[in-house]
């Protein structure tokens, strides 16, 4: 059974989460608190992280990070902060996903019910992948779920990796965004062409060596992005 870590003060919306969650048929605890819920995190084992912004002490934007450093699990943020901005910081620190209150119960245990899937289509077939990527100084190793840029390793979170494979598989092809959405998040998934530009940016700042000069991922205008040989 799926193990999912919800941290949220409002214990009327955490409670209805997990009662949802509960009969969908996941394992799920709750922490009030961002410092309680920050420990408890990292020293357990969960498939998954509903994580709310707004909370006392440590909030949801220091959670994120934190646990972007130790651990490659689907981070999905709620908040009732609808601005743009809010969305792209929530997910510069790594979240996959990005809910905006209220919303419904129903929608939630669906956008779970997808990050769990590919994840788990990700890491399950990892044994049987045994291909490898070498493009100049980056090699991608598929088996292993690593990546390095000219011999140091770089620390892509699970997004991340699928958005650098799914190009860097097909040189000097252009991917547009709606693309990429489909390739890397899937159709059941809700996220705008705004997720796929911040995943990009972040993965710029990871294999490129000057950010100024995008010598492996290269922006077409208008249309999307080109992983260039």
């Amino acid at each position: 059974m799926k193990k999912i870590l919800i941290i949220e003060d409002e214990a009327v919306i955490a409670d209805l989460e997990k009662d949802y969650l509960d009969v969908s048929g996941y394992a799920v605890d709750i922490e009030y608190s961002g410092e309680k819920g920050l420990k408890r995190i990292l020293e357990e084992k969960y498939d998954l992280l509903i994580l709310d912004i707004m909370l006392p002490v440590v909030d949801g934007y220091e959670i994120c990070k934190q646990v972007r450093l130790k651990k490659d699990i689907p981070i999905l943020m709620v908040s009732a902060k609808q601005e743009e901005v809010n969305k792209i910081k929530g997910l510069g620190f790594g979240a996959d996903d990005y809910i905006i209150k209220p919303f419904s119960p129903s929608e939630l245990v669906a956008r779970v019910n997808a990050h769990l899937a590919r994840y788990d289509r990700l890491t399950g077939n990892r044994e049987h992948i045994k291909d490898e990527i070498r493009i100049r100084g980056l090699f991608i190793d598929k088996a292993a779920h690593r990546v390095f840029v000219n011999g140091t390793e770089a620390i892509l979170t699970g997004k991340e990796f699928e958005l650098l494979t799914c190009m860097a598989e097909y040189p000097n092809q252009v991917f547009s965004k709606e693309r990429l959405m489909k390739s890397v998040w899937g159709m059941d998934v809700m996220v705008d062409t705004a997720t796929v530009a911040v995943h990009i940016k972040n993965l710029r700042r990871k294999i490129e060596l000057d950010p100024f000069d995008k010598s492996y991922i290269e922006t077409i205008w208008g249309i999307g992005y080109r992983f260039t040989k």
